[in-house]
């Protein structure tokens, strides 16, 4: 899967801005537990805070939720704000390496500049490219359609039921 360019950006970007009216926006981010047999010799690395053993793939979708930026393999005990900051696009996005547009004015505003962003929920760490738009504690109906219009809840793409063993395996 190839690094998006800055051009790819802003071309996710407008997609948000026509399909959500979100300026600034690369689109949603999230994780998935995937339920594995225990590996050999792992102990607890991957048994996660669900009581079962995972790998977590993250994602980032765009605004036709198309894949833009995998990683998978990472071990279901950590939190997705921990997986997030470990795994390749986490580091690329905290070290500046993702070729992100600089920051720029929202439609119809004299400022200042907005950096573009990732929405996620609230099991990931908010950074400057980072944002949650609503905690789902305070979802009114209004705060709940926007999610569903807008973006499908950011975990649209990964809430596909993935089946790698087999239920007497599990325990």
């Amino acid at each position: 899967m190839p690094q998006p360019s800055t051009d790819m950006w802003l071309e996710i970007a407008r997609g948000s801005l026509d399909n959500a009216q979100f300026p600034n926006c690369i689109r949603a981010l999230d994780g998935k537990h995937v339920r594995i047999k225990k590996p050999p010799n792992s102990r607890s690395r991957f048994y996660n805070y669900k009581s079962y053993f995972s790998v977590v793939p993250l994602a980032l979708v765009d605004s036709n939720y198309r894949f833009v930026f995998v990683d998978i393999g990472a071990y279901g005990s950590p939190a997705n704000a921990c997986v997030f900051r470990a795994s390749h696009m986490g580091r690329r996005l905290l070290d500046n390496q993702l070729a992100l547009p600089a920051p720029c004015l929202l439609p119809m505003s004299a400022g200042p500049p907005a950096p573009f962003v990732v929405v996620d929920d609230e099991g990931f760490a908010l950074m400057a490219n980072v944002l949650h738009p609503f905690a789902r504690r305070s979802l009114d109906t209004h705060r709940r359609f926007f999610l569903t219009v807008a973006f499908h809840e950011p975990g649209v793409m990964l809430n596909v039921p993935l089946v790698f063993v087999h239920p007497s395996d599990v325990f």
